[in-house]
């Protein structure tokens, strides 16, 4: 071996080592370990809700409600989550949390699988996720900062962003095979079993090597006081702006991607789980890339804003499927770094004392927003077609950040002086 060929693999090792350090830590290992299974299963889900809901409907406006129900209580209750996830023992909460969605995964397995399904059930038990997701999502990335040290925040993050992406690109072709082969039921079985990894992993988790964050002491307005605390920081109040505007409207791709899979292409659940997995493709890339910072800043975030809006045109430009699964993996790219930079700016930026409830305010935006924004882009789908969905997504990003833009030279001018 020439000294060139040992130098590039030494490099080759470094960057390796970079990029999944947070690994070398035995609990966040266990944890991620478990995670990537649970989140294959937890795409399959997703992708068989979603044609669950037009089968039983027809109706995009239907498969919109649908979405903004699992989210819905993240919006009236996330604030107070995140309160909760500040006082519980944030271990034994994801515990809970994924044992009941494992439960609800379960019983709409049954309901299907029995033929005992009708819509308004679909519904309940959309409804019921979202309640756990108000206090699963902000515990699950609070809990990042008990596993890792700060100088690991951004890259733990990042891999887990890559393990759910990386669900994203395996969980909706499985479903997609198994809707086609077996029966829309068999993918929320699949995910019911899935759960069991999760909780194995969070089980042999040694507690005393996590850093615990002292428990918040109760208290009257805690959830008001969370909310003080981001607007009196400008680099956060402006990162939970770019992700409303982001999340209202350029994220549907629940309700875009089967309209565009059936109307636009003329296919059906296979076109569906392709574009997904080719989001999942980009997604997996982003994260991996964004797993070698070490940082994150306002400025990097709004270049990923500006790049978000320009991938959602080129989808939209596309005139043919090869085209649009292309620019669908750009698309993944670019959402998965602009997600990945906000959720670890946040982290990075909060007092750890203030962590549950600064994530739980992005999540209440992040998810909480989709119960508004997934039946105005259904309705803009149906009105206009998928594209249009796609274009609204785009052009919102884009003038959010131009908005954005002189608040950052603000705040840099004043750091300067």
């Amino acid at each position: 071996m020439g000294s060139a060929d040992a130098t590039f693999l030494a490099r080759v090792r470094t960057a390796h080592r970079r990029v999944f350090r947070s690994l070398t830590v035995p609990n966040y290992r266990r944890f991620f370990t478990g995670h990537a299974v649970s989140v294959i299963g937890t795409w399959m889900q997703r992708v068989a809700q979603d044609w669950l809901v037009l089968e039983l409907t027809d109706s995009p406006v239907a498969l919109g409600i649908s979405t903004a129900l699992q989210f819905l209580p993240t919006l009236m209750f996330g604030l107070w989550g995140g309160v909760l996830v500040d006082r519980l023992d944030r271990r034994r909460t994801i515990m809970a949390t994924q044992a009941a969605s494992a439960v609800l995964a379960a019983a709409l397995a049954v309901l299907v699988l029995s033929d005992l399904v009708q819509l308004w059930m679909v519904y309940a038990l959309a409804l019921g996720l979202g309640l756990v997701t108000v206090l699963d999502v902000p515990a699950r990335q609070a809990f990042v900062t008990e596993m890792v040290t700060p100088e690991n925040y951004v890259n733990a993050q990042a891999l887990n962003s890559t393990v759910h992406n990386a669900g994203r690109l395996v969980g909706p072709a499985i479903a997609g095979v198994l809707i086609a082969t077996v029966d829309v039921g068999a993918a929320f079985a699949v995910n019911a079993l899935s759960f069991v990894a999760v909780l194995l992993g969070l089980a042999r988790m040694n507690p005393r090597e996590l850093h615990r964050v002292p428990a918040l002491p109760r208290a009257k307005g805690q959830a008001r006081q969370g909310l003080r605390y981001v607007w009196e920081h400008p680099e956060l109040r402006a990162c939970l702006f770019l992700v409303a505007v982001v999340a209202l409207l350029g994220q549907n791709f629940r309700v875009v991607f089967p309209l565009l899979a059936r109307e636009t292409f003329g296919g059906g659940a296979e076109i569906y789980g392709w574009l997904t997995s080719a989001l999942g493709v980009g997604a997996v890339l982003g994260a991996l890339a964004s797993a070698a910072r070490v940082d994150a800043t306002a400025w990097s975030l709004l270049l990923w804003t500006f790049a978000f809006a320009g991938v959602n045109v080129a989808v939209a430009a596309s005139p043919a499927l090869g085209l649009a699964m292309a620019a669908v993996v750009a698309l993944g790219v670019a959402n998965i770094c602009f997600n990945t930079l906000a959720r670890t700016l946040l982290q990075i930026r909060a007092d750890p004392t203030m962590q549950g409830r600064v994530i739980a305010l992005h999540s209440l935006i992040f998810l909480g927003s989709t119960p508004l924004g997934a039946p105005i882009t259904g309705w803009v789908c149906e009105q206009w077609g998928a594209r249009t969905g796609l274009l609204l997504a785009g052009i919102s990003a884009g003038l959010a950040a131009l908005a954005v833009l002189p608040w950052l030279r603000k705040m840099r001018a004043l750091r300067e002086e």
